[in-house]
């Protein structure tokens, strides 16, 4: 009886899958080659790039006035750590390994990309945490971040 029950109670929920930005651009031509060259990503005519987790579809803008990267966000004061938000406007975030981090910079920047935040460190609570900001020709700004636990030596 309690089977049953609790199957009347339980509402079965749907499941999200992997998330694809969308991104509108001045020059889908420019764009793709962007992402290829300098980014690394597989391009497809349709203007899907894609690199391991990171999927972008590029598409081209009406009007280069449509083209908006995000604006710097509201510094907040009721995160769980003593930090308030970032210091410049994200459009992307994207999850690396630690030591990935500094390879990646090195690769788009040898590919002549903008690392427009050079890789920075900082502190949430027991975490580590390093960032670095790629910016697109459009101003996007791709935020790749890593995180380490710290561990007190005994």
């Amino acid at each position: 009886m309690s089977e049953r029950i609790e199957e009347v109670h339980t509402k079965k929920k749907g499941k999200f899958g992997q998330t694809i930005q969308v991104r509108l651009v001045s020059d889908i031509k420019k764009s793709q080659e962007y992402y290829r060259d300098v980014l690394g990503c597989e391009v497809d005519n349709w203007g899907h790039a894609e690199r391991d987790g990171m999927i972008i579809i590029l598409q081209q803008a009406n009007s280069p006035d449509d083209v908006r990267p995000n604006a710097l966000s509201k510094k907040r004061s009721d995160y769980p750590t003593d930090w308030e938000g970032p210091e410049y406007g994200w459009d992307t975030y994207i999850h690396v390994s630690w030591d990935d981090l500094d390879l990646l910079v090195e690769e788009v920047r040898g590919n002549g990309g903008n690392i427009a935040v050079e890789p920075y460190t900082g502190m949430h609570g027991q975490w580590e945490f390093k960032n670095t900001c790629i910016k697109d020709p459009d101003g996007y700004n791709i935020v790749l971040g890593s995180m380490r636990e710290l561990r007190l030596l005994s």
